[in-house]
């Protein structure tokens, strides 16, 4: 049995060899992953059938370096910078990669591939609705956005729009390299203020900096809505003195276009507007009605203060008598006491 001591140090000394050994391993491995190729650019955007070519150089000392392609190979040779190029890509998932020989030792090769992105815009994008004929105020309905034949699809999002306003933007979590089709909805509760509005989707590629700028987009033709919704007055009543100019108006937006009646009057009158001149003091109640509902208001017609005009005639009046009476008296009082 060794000693203590001697143990302890043989110990030390396996420690330090396993030590050594992992520092060299990591060293080897390191420098093996430090391939000495550039690639130049260090990816590619290429719209599918359009061309693509990168460069691919080196600064080492090699046996041979090439391009290893399912299109547009390169032989090995002894160049230090070599093109992968192709006229016309037509393949969704090529990986080419660039290889080196070293001319160290054995023959040690390292590769670098080059990311390659292959995209399309769709065929087609068409917005739909899972409804026919006029919405109606505050209900709840679908919106459908389909868009045909696009890649790759991770890199697509589908905006959608009300007249110019962004509303919701979908993205999608795919890994498809090839062209699919896509089906999206949106709800929407349209009020009032969407009678008449047009809306639309429209899909966008953002394939990074290395992508086209602006953003590939498709967009579909725009979706026209009409809206019904019932009338509704700004103000329940509404105080009006009698006058020839002043009219009652129960005017109000609806759609579709509402119908009026009139409460207390000796005559039915479907009028939106009516003349208070002609009208007795009282109160007079508007109802317009549409499919969807009716609203209401209340007129109250008073007649003019006459107390007010007749005060003011009659101040006048005794101004003027006054202001003449004492015209006069100064008048015949200075021409008694006159010297001729």
């Amino acid at each position: 049995m060794l000693p203590s001591n001697t143990y302890n140090m043989l110990q030390c000394f396996y420690g330090l060899v396993y030590l050594s050994a992992v520092l060299a391993f990591a060293t080897l491995t390191g420098a093996q992953a430090e391939c000495p190729l550039q690639l130049n650019p260090q990816r590619v955007v290429v719209r599918y059938g359009d061309s693509v070519a990168a460069n691919c150089n080196t600064s080492v000392l090699h046996e041979g370096m090439g391009w290893e392609a399912s299109e547009g190979a390169v032989p090995m040779t002894k160049d230090n910078l070599i093109t992968w190029r192709v006229s016309e890509l037509t393949e969704w998932d090529i990986k080419p990669f660039c290889f080196i020989n070293y001319k160290i030792g054995d023959k040690n090769q390292c590769l670098v591939e080059l990311p390659v992105t292959v995209y399309k815009t769709p065929d087609s994008v068409f917005i739909s609705v899972n409804h026919s004929g006029p919405m109606k105020e505050r209900e709840p309905y679908h919106l459908q956005c389909d868009v045909h034949n696009v890649a790759p699809v991770q890199n697509l999002t589908v905006n959608w729009y009300k007249r110019q306003t962004l509303l919701h933007q979908t993205t999608f979590t795919g890994t498809s390299e090839t062209p699919v089709n896509e089906t999206v909805t949106l709800l929407i509760r349209p009020d009032r203020a969407d009678d008449g509005a047009q809306y639309r989707c429209e899909a966008e590629l953002d394939l990074g900096a290395e992508g086209p700028q602006p953003h590939p987009t498709i967009s579909s033709k725009p979706l026209n809505v009409e809206v019904y919704y019932k009338p509704q007055h700004s103000s329940s009543t509404e105080t009006i003195i009698k006058d020839d100019k002043v009219m009652l108006d129960c005017t109000v937006k609806a759609n579709p276009a509402p119908t009026y009646t009139w409460d207390h009057l000796k005559e039915k009158n479907s009028s939106s507007e009516l003349k208070s001149s002609a009208l007795s003091p009282g109160n007079y109640t508007c109802t317009a009605t549409n499919a969807l509902g009716r609203d209401s208001k209340v007129f109250i017609v008073k007649s003019t203060d006459r107390t007010t005009f007749w005060a003011i005639v009659l101040t006048g009046v005794a101004v003027a008598v006054a202001l003449i009476t004492s015209y006069l008296i100064f008048k015949f009082g200075f021409s008694k006491n006159s010297v001729i």
